[in-house]
């Protein structure tokens, strides 16, 4: 509680009135930023705790501490002491958005998932060219050898324990030829097959682009992690110390704020920046014939190249602006400053969907693990594309019972450019 010693007066008076009325109503947004309704209801305020900003008429009018503000204050629990300093002692509950979830479909979906997923798995292996052999024993066909390595992580299990499972899709005819555990691993092991991976990850999700029931994508990244470490000795306190680094892999992905799929999905290592990889991305789904209407992403990827990219796919940018930015150098960034500053609430209801990209890094991990088992570096990439690929075809498991689409892998597509 504010301290009943300060000063209180008629705006304070109608914060607590307003904390008290519409609590469960104010919401966190990022950062210092809350949003709080109006007492009369049916428009909101962004107020911004850290610059004691309110977008309300009252507050930009006089420059006064609103009821809104006040209303945050009661709502974090500021408490001024007596030295004059204020204390927020964060026991404020923040209320958390909740979205429903259509059970009807969800339900038999996670069911049937690991029945479809090899369906779809199969379906989409058909699609890819068994390259020409010229001498030597029959080869396991290359789509039998991806089918079974994307089983393998599908199912979680070791390369020999995963056997049963796709000697069991052999049987009901999804591949022509079992792979050994051994043929598995060197298939992933195999560099040269990196790009192929990267385009079945790209292919499973076009039957969503193509059901036109995702326009607003996101970028991010994330780390997973290796059974290697970095170690070295430190000298610089005069003694030499050992010390020891975990190594990682970082994924970046362009994925769909609704249905939760990886449009696009790039591997570098764990020194790799994010921002460089953003118009790789945003051209790896525009030539896969993903439409955007709107890509958000953190200030980590504001740049003018990266901003002029997506509205040259006739999509918005919805990218916060950094400390220093000043609003200038391209018509890309000047847009954006002046729509950051006459629509902010707007603006971040849109930004705010890139939260979904957390919540899919979340999904992939819990569900296939956030650690590689593979020790060569060729293969961990690999396996970091064969996650996203079986997370992909989830998605697709959900989609079938939810959206009523019947997905079709490898039609033709039109191809956009993404220039700067």
């Amino acid at each position: 509680m504010v301290n009943e010693a300060a000063k209180t007066d008629a705006r304070q008076e109608r914060g607590l009135a307003l904390y008290r009325a519409k609590k469960p109503a104010i919401r966190h947004i990022v950062g210092g930023k809350y949003l709080v309704p109006s007492a009369g209801g049916g428009k909101d305020y962004v107020v911004d705790v850290e610059e004691r900003r309110c977008t309300c008429p009252d507050h930009e009018d006089r420059a006064v501490r609103c009821k809104h503000m006040w209303a945050i204050s009661y709502f974090r629990e500021e408490v001024v002491t007596p030295d004059g300093t204020t204390v927020v002692t964060e026991t404020a509950k923040v209320v958390r958005l909740t979205y429903k979830r259509d059970w009807r479909a969800y339900n038999p979906a996670q069911c049937e998932e690991g029945d479809v997923v090899p369906v779809l798995l199969a379906a989409l292996c058909a699609g890819i060219a068994e390259p020409p052999q010229a001498m030597g024993r029959p080869r396991v066909p290359l789509r039998d050898g991806i089918f079974a390595a994307a089983m393998k992580v599908y199912g979680l299990k070791s390369g020999r324990r995963s056997s049963s499972a796709i000697r069991a899709s052999e049987r009901d005819g999804l591949i022509g030829r079992a792979p050994s555990h051994v043929t598995v691993a060197r298939v992933i092991e195999r560099a040269d097959l990196t790009p192929l991976l990267t385009s079945l990850v790209n292919e499973s999700a076009t039957p969503l682009a193509r059901a036109e029931t995702e326009t607003q994508y996101a970028v991010d990244s994330t780390g997973f992690a290796t059974t290697t470490y970095d170690r070295w000795f430190d000298y610089r306190y005069g003694t030499p110390e050992p010390r020891r680094r975990q190594r990682f892999l970082k994924c970046h992905a362009l994925v769909g704020t609704h249905t939760h799929v990886v449009a696009a999905v790039r591997v570098t290592d764990m020194h790799g920046a994010d921002s460089p990889e953003f118009i790789p991305l945003l051209g790896q789904a525009a030539a896969n014939g993903v439409e955007m209407q709107e890509v958000s992403a953190d200030k980590a990827y504001l740049s003018h190249d990266n901003l002029a990219a997506v509205e040259a796919l006739g999509a918005s940018p919805f990218i916060p602006l950094k400390s220093n930015s000043t609003g200038t150098g391209s018509p890309q960034m000047e847009r954006l400053t002046n729509y950051i500053s006459l629509y902010e609430e707007e603006f971040l209801a849109h930004y705010h969907r890139r939260s979904n990209v957390e919540t899919v890094f979340s999904m992939i991990k819990a569900k296939f693990d956030a650690s590689l088992r593979s020790k060569l570096p060729a293969a961990q990439v690999n396996e970091v594309l064969l996650k996203c690929l079986c997370h992909n075809l989830s998605c697709l498991v959900l989609a079938i019972r939810e959206l009523h689409i019947d997905p079709k892998f490898w039609a033709p597509k039109p191809v956009a450019q993404v220039t700067p």
